[in-house]
């Protein structure tokens, strides 16, 4: 089975490129919906969650509170390592379920998982390539703030809870630079989805190392 992964940090336009890649008929598995789905009320990473960090991480509708349980382990390594060994394992698991039900009903489409913590929590050869989404740190706190309403300290609290831009783009097989314009950061993804189905699945390794490319 080939996976490519699509990675980059907080605020890089991760979600921008996966999404325009869907466009293009790839078939895009996202992380981050997956770990929405395995903390849903009951499951069991719900209930470790609930366990260790309290009820005050969960709304009155019952569901878990992600700003209330973000504001705890953003601020405290220590907890957000035993978030994380909590929730990864139920990721991983599900993960590997649909990238089983994919390579059974869609064996001929390009599959790309999205997945923000590559360089912190995934092995480099897990996946075919990795293609990581590239703001730089600065860029990145500035879109948290004035997209998201972040106060400084908390965009760079959740930035830097994350790998360093050196560390994510040593992994890199593939750079989408994304530091640009909204409109640039499309135009890269069309390119690497155009050059994705063009190298699936056998000839990835000859695919451009950057885009956007120079190519009109």
């Amino acid at each position: 089975m080939t996976i490519v992964a699509l990675t980059g940090g907080i605020a890089a336009g991760k979600s921008t490129v996966s999404d325009r890649l869907t466009t293009h008929g790839i078939l895009v598995i996202d992380a981050d919906q997956v770990a929405r789905e395995v903390v849903e009320p009951d499951t069991d990473a719900f209930v470790q969650i609930v366990k260790r960090f309290g009820d005050g991480v969960v709304h009155p509708d019952g569901k878990l509170n992600r700003e209330a349980l973000g504001a705890i382990v953003f601020s405290d390594p220590a907890a957000r390592q035993v978030l994380n060994d909590i929730v990864h394992p139920a990721v991983r698991r599900r993960s590997s379920e649909l990238f089983d039900e994919a390579n059974q009903e869609h064996r001929d489409r390009v599959l790309v998982y999205a997945v923000p913590l590559v360089a912190e929590a995934r092995g480099r050869d897990e996946f075919d390539l990795i293609v990581v989404v590239h703001a730089p740190r600065q860029e990145r706190i500035a879109r948290l703030i004035n997209n998201r309403g972040m106060t400084e300290a908390d965009a760079t609290a959740r930035v830097d809870a994350q790998a360093t831009d050196e560390q994510r783009l040593a992994i890199a097989d593939v750079v989408v630079d994304s530091s640009g314009e909204a409109a640039d950061t499309l135009v890269a993804a069309d390119q690497l989805a155009e050059a994705l189905i063009a190298h699936w699945p056998n000839d990835l390794a000859s695919m451009p190392t950057r885009f956007p490319t120079n190519e009109s």
